[in-house]
């Protein structure tokens, strides 16, 4: 716990994630495609992923895709559209993404839009606001939009806005941060904004800020440091950030730090993982925090790499 950002502890805790055995990185190991990605993003955030090695990490996500195009969240596992998301997303931040055939990708992600506009995860055909968000930021950094018909895709996320201004994983689904940061953010990149209710879904937004200054999901539910990057990127998306406690917000992240072997935990005293601390670091990014860099709130990568794929800029 502290008031300041341990920075250096943090890194050299990523940094070590990748030489652990043990029982927690083998039950995580279909996951390894997300947790490379919030740990290089974490790492590029805090302006240190020059400390990995890209002619060793690139060569690892190629061999995670699969002949269909997708990748899946580990050499030799099934490919996904999660896991083919974060895969683009890695070779975005190493300005790799000449490494893969664009459009093979983009023929998977397109292959798996149904006819009401939503997208199944995969072959086995679940639908979920999550992967609409994934299909459409995907074919976004990839410049492929128009594989897909874009209208369908926003207008299925917008069917699935509730009374209270939330969205939920499908129609009639509960309103939860999480869905909505992957509803507010598809329809963001795809220019669908208008879908939504900024006013009624910003105070749903800010109601989930409790006494203690962290965010939770849901109504009544403890709060946890990844809805600071759930939460505070939908704000932020529909500027109306300035509706939480920011201040009180920050020291909930900072009070939730292992301050001497580094990472992040949900929630102060718990146990850290690379997951929350990602969206920890992302969520004072937002938040300004002095010696980050900025990180696009529909995209969730910094802004420079962001800039650099739309615009040329180089970082």
């Amino acid at each position: 716990m502290g008031s300041e950002l341990y920075l250096d502890k943090h890194v050299d805790y990523i940094k070590s994630l990748d030489k652990k055995s043990d029982f927690d990185s083998v039950v995580m190991e279909h996951l390894r495609m997300n947790g490379a990605y919030w740990g290089l993003t974490a790492l590029d955030i805090m302006g240190r992923l020059g400390d990995m090695k890209v002619d060793e990490i690139v060569p690892w996500i190629l061999m995670c895709q699969d002949e269909c195009g997708g990748f899946g969240g580990n050499h030799q596992h099934d490919p996904h559209i999660l896991y083919t998301l974060s895969a683009v997303q890695i070779l975005a931040l190493f300005d790799r993404l000449d490494a893969v055939d664009a459009d093979k990708i983009a023929n998977y992600i397109a292959g798996l839009q149904n006819e009401d506009g939503s997208f199944s995860g995969d072959g086995w055909g679940e639908i979920d606001t999550r992967f609409s968000y994934c299909a459409i930021c995907c074919l976004s950094l990839l410049k492929r939009l128009d594989r897909i018909d874009l209208e369908k895709a926003c207008n299925f996320v917008a069917n699935c806005k509730n009374f209270d201004g939330g969205f939920g994983c499908v129609p009639g689904g509960e309103s939860h941060a999480g869905q909505i940061f992957c509803c507010v953010g598809a329809l963001a990149i795809g220019g669908a904004l208008h879908h939504v209710d900024r006013d009624l879904l910003g105070w749903w937004l800010a109601e989930r800020q409790v006494k203690a200054g962290g965010l939770n999901g849901r109504p009544e539910k403890l709060p946890d440091v990844c809805y600071s990057w759930w939460v505070l990127a939908s704000l932020v998306m529909m500027d109306r950030m300035h509706w939480i406690d920011k201040k009180s917000l920050e020291q909930f992240i900072l009070d939730c730090q292992d301050p001497e072997a580094g990472g992040i935990s949900d929630r102060p005293d718990d146990a850290v993982d690379v997951f929350h601390t990602f969206f920890g670091i992302a969520g004072l990014s937002l938040l300004g925090y002095p010696g980050l860099q900025a990180i696009d709130p529909a995209y969730a990568l910094p802004v420079t790499v962001v800039d650099r794929i739309f615009y040329g800029q180089k970082k």
